[in-house]
């Protein structure tokens, strides 16, 4: 499992929540809150369908034809619903990890 898969299931189960409290319960930006908070800023933004498409992808590990057949849509079509999303993940990730980064060469 890859980064960005790891990180989406934590996220769609609820799981990187509880860590992150765990982990951070100060209000500071750390990485994991950065990557919690920008996380869920994306996922809100999002319609229930294309979540669901997430959550069939990544969740249920269901391949793309696996989840345009269970949809009753074609690839191409969640493609281009969950491609944005999975683009801004990456994106999360690498700022977030940027951060850690910087802060480790403070420090």
């Amino acid at each position: 499992m890859n980064q960005l898969e790891f990180n989406i299931r934590l996220y769609l189960t609820g799981v990187m929540k509880s860590w992150t409290d765990r982990i951070d319960s100060t209000d500071q930006l750390t990485p994991q809150r950065f990557i919690l908070n920008a996380m869920t800023e994306l996922f809100d933004s999002l319609s229930d369908d294309d979540i669901e498409l997430l959550r069939l992808r990544y969740i249920e590990r269901l391949t793309l034809s696996e989840v345009a057949s269970h949809c009753h849509l074609n690839k191409a079509t969640i493609t281009r619903h969950t491609s944005p999303t999975v683009k801004q993940v990456k994106e999360i990730i690498r700022k977030a990890t940027e951060q850690a980064q910087q802060a480790s060469e403070v420090d």
